[in-house]
């Protein structure tokens, strides 16, 4: 019996990392498996006694996490917000990736895993696009009337995680192709492939506040790769517009000419409005989880005509202005805290490293972008409150916190 257990321990040790990788792959499938597996890794590293590790903004989004639940007792209907009671597991995603996920190799080979699932689910899009295409001509509907309201979503309930996924893997992936010494020959080929199955997805995605936040987070990591390519960033837009796949260029007119209430100018103005007077009305505490969608008619502003523009006022389409609105001020800026710290730990750890090509060069630069991602997204939609995307998210800053670490530990 001991000879078996000393067979079965090594298999043993490894299953935190096999259930936490597999976690953070499975969630660019669906939600359901990603979170079993999530669970199975926390059983595993408390089965293997393995010591948790905290990354250094854990401080800060624990305070993010005390906020909610302070704002949640003082809400008036507690039991309407205990949904985000209950995605404070998700959270926990980044202690144990953080905590699993030890060498940078593994942290490489997740990389190239998100490229793969994501690259079959922009595959994916890309037949349902096409099926689309063919409905909007059987309906007699130009292709961006029919589409506008149902676009792509992959393996995704929602186009806004298809995309916001589809963001974080190409930005990452295109971290690996620009500055780790693994990305060459079949490999860079293969990467290549990928990157541009994402770049269609993420153009077909329709989500404009997703295209702004990819263009910036890109031109990042061209600046620090070749500064030169940049003056081809121009030409490269204007081909596309020129092409327009997929009436592309319609839907980027619509941010200065939109077409009536089929696009979401109109509407996000009236809740982020909405919004600023909840902001004003309760500062310190907010409304409480999952009050904005309860209260929000009681908090239209009084010159907002009705019937209300076509779109989803369930929350406010924006991080910062939802947060502030749900759970006060003070708990919106823990969680701006977490980011600026990502930022600038992530910034001070590229600086540490030597030149020339680095895996740790290629998943903190990554980190960078993702964070500019997802914060230049959320001024448009509230992408950390989706779980699919929260999940992502998460698992890029364990990766881009264990490439922060001593260089021995790869």
């Amino acid at each position: 019996m001991p000879a078996a257990d000393s067979r079965f321990r090594p298999l043993l040790e490894q299953a935190p990392l096999i259930f936490a990788g597999g976690s953070t792959i499975a969630i660019l499938i669906g939600i359901a498996p990603s979170q079993i597996l999530l669970g199975a890794a926390i059983a595993a590293l408390l089965a293997t006694r393995t010591r948790w590790r905290l990354p250094p903004i854990w401080f800060p989004l624990a305070l993010f996490l005390v906020g909610t639940l302070i704002s949640l007792a003082f809400s008036g209907d507690p039991a309407a917000g205990l949904p985000q009671v209950k995605k404070i597991y998700v959270y926990l995603m980044l202690l144990v990736v953080y905590t699993a996920v030890r060498k940078v190799s593994q942290a490489r080979f997740l990389v190239l895993a998100w490229a793969a699932v994501a690259s079959a689910g922009a595959v994916l899009g890309l037949i349902q696009f096409l099926r689309k295409m063919q409905e909007a001509h059987a309906a007699g509907q130009t292709l961006y009337s029919y589409y506008v309201g149902e676009r792509i979503t992959g393996f995704m309930s929602h186009w806004q995680t298809f995309g916001g996924e589809e963001m974080i893997v190409l930005v990452m992936l295109g971290a690996f192709l620009m500055f780790s010494p693994r990305a060459r020959r079949w490999a860079l080929w293969l990467g290549l492939a990928a990157a541009a199955l994402l770049v269609v997805a993420v153009l077909l995605d329709y989500t404009r506040g997703i295209w702004l936040a990819t263009g910036c987070a890109c031109l990042y990591l061209v600046w620090f790769w070749r500064r030169r390519v940049l003056a081809a960033v121009p030409v490269i837009v204007l081909l596309v517009l020129w092409i327009n796949p997929g009436s592309v260029r319609t839907r980027f007119e619509s941010v200065f000419e939109p077409q009536g209430q089929m696009d979401s100018n109109e509407f996000r103005i009236i809740v982020w409005r909405t919004g600023l007077r909840m902001i004003e009305a309760h500062p310190l505490l907010g409304l409480g989880p999952e009050m904005v969608h309860k209260h929000f008619m009681e908090w239209l502003p009084p010159d907002v005509p009705l019937p209300l523009p076509s779109g989803w006022y369930g929350h406010l389409h924006s991080i910062y202005l939802h947060y502030a609105a749900e759970r006060g001020i003070p708990t919106t800026l823990a969680l701006m805290a977490a980011l600026l710290m990502m930022l600038r730990d992530f910034g001070r750890a590229l600086r540490r490293l030597g030149p020339g090509l680095d895996d740790r060069r290629f998943l903190l630069h990554g980190a960078i972008a993702t964070v500019i991602a997802i914060m230049i997204s959320g001024f448009f939609e509230l992408n950390l409150g989706d779980s699919e995307v929260l999940t992502m998210f998460l698992s890029v800053a364990a990766l881009g916190y264990l490439a922060a670490e001593d260089p021995a530990s790869a």
